[in-house]
This record gives C-alpha cells, structure tokens and sequence, in this order.
C-alpha cells in the first residue's frame, strides 16, 4: 500500500476514535444537591424527643417526584431521635417514616427546597416512665413504669448494658429481659435486674458502662420504646 493512502487511513482512524471519546469527556451540566432535609421525632403529649435505636432503628423513606420507576431512599434516625441529609436534590418528595416506635403515621409530600426542616410529632407505642437505674450490691436494678398507647400487648421489657451510650436492642453487650406479653398496668412499677458476678467477663469490674431500659410491643416491625441511658461505674 502506498505511504500517502496508509498515512491518511492512519489519520482518519485517529478522527472516528476523537470523534467517540470527545463527548465522554464533556462537562457535567446537571447541578449537585442543593437542599437537604432534617427534623426530630417529638411526642405529641410530653413535646420531647423519642429516643430510637441507632442500629435497625426508625428510618424515614424518601420517593423523589418526577421518575418513573423511582428508587426510594432512606434516612437513619440518630440515637436522640433527630436526623439529618443534607446532600439532597431540590424537589417534591413523598416522605415516610417506616419501622419505628411511634403510632403509624401517614405520608406526606413535602417540598424539598434548601435546608428544609421537618419534625415528626407522633405518639409513641409505650412511654417508659419514672425510671431509676442504679448499682445495688452485686446488680444493677432498674424500675420504672409503663404508659401504653395501644391496645396491643407489650412483648417484652429489657435492660441493656453497653460501653456506648447508644445502646439498645441493636448495640448491647450484655442484656436482661422479660417476655411478659401482656398490657400494662397503670402506676405498676416493673422491676428487672442484671446480675454483675455472671456477666465479669464482659462487664469488667471497676469500669463505667452505661445503662438503658426499654419496651417492645407486639406489633410487627415495632421497634423498642426507651428512657434515656444512665452511666453507673460497676
């Protein structure tokens, strides 16, 4: 083949490749995320925030407008009962808290525009009430009553021990428990204790651990309801 015509195929190979690889390489024009959502889950009687479970606790499922299919995202509710995205795009979301502590509450669309604030006033499926952890002896006793807003059974109630002030029925390293699968009583006050000697390989003598009573009801996907934890040096 002659070394004009091999030369000019040579170039215009090199043109068709340029030709795909420019439009890869052109800028981005679509914006990032602009806006972002945030809030606190508060009890409508008490106007407190209901403390969650920071591991498989309540999460907050978003759907985007204007996509069809449309992947639903999720937001996870912090230990405190806030939550926060900040990193969202500016739109018109169906907003859906799902698997929590709380009354079911419905859907509702909200713009998205900024950084948008919502709290989610609910009511919580048990209040744990008046509750004293302490150190007695070789235990750790904790009492405290129940104020149930549902007709359905409570489970089970528990004390969870943990290094972590988060802890819960998802982070515990030690637990007590009683399955009582009954209704509360008003002004009962329940009883349940962790026996330190049996649990010394995990809970060392001489450190601070905290703390937490909780209840379950039985409903299906229900997460635990809480009273705040308390740190006791062991």
């Amino acid at each position: 083949m002659p070394l004009k015509i091999l030369i000019m195929n040579k170039l215009l190979l090199g043109l068709f490749i340029i030709s795909f690889v420019l439009p890869s390489c052109e800028k981005d024009n679509y914006d990032g995320p602009t806006a972002g959502l945030s809030g606190t889950f508060i009890d409508a009687l008490t106007k407190q925030p209901i403390e969650q479970d920071i591991i498989n606790g309540t999460t907050i499922e978003l759907l985007e407008k204007g996509y069809n299919p449309v992947t639903p995202q999720y937001l996870i509710v912090k230990n405190n009962g806030s939550y926060e995205n900040s990193q969202l795009f500016a739109n018109t979301y169906t907003v859906r808290p799902v698997r929590g502590n709380f009354i079911d509450i419905p859907a509702q669309e909200v713009v998205i525009k900024g950084q948008t604030i919502l709290d989610f006033v609910v009511t919580p499926y048990i209040r744990v009430k008046e509750a004293n952890i302490s150190k007695v002896g070789t235990k750790v006793i904790a009492t405290f009553k129940l104020e149930q807003n549902v007709l359905t059974p409570i489970r089970k109630i528990s004390l969870y021990a943990h290094s972590d002030s988060r802890l819960g029925e998802g982070m515990r390293l030690v637990v007590s428990e009683k399955i009582i699968n009954v209704a509360s009583v008003p002004n009962t006050i329940y009883t349940i204790e962790m026996d330190l000697p049996s649990n010394s390989s995990t809970l060392k003598p001489g450190l601070g651990y905290y703390f937490r009573v909780g209840a379950l009801i039985n409903v299906p996907e229900a997460k635990p309801n809480y009273a705040p934890a308390v740190k006791l040096v062991i």
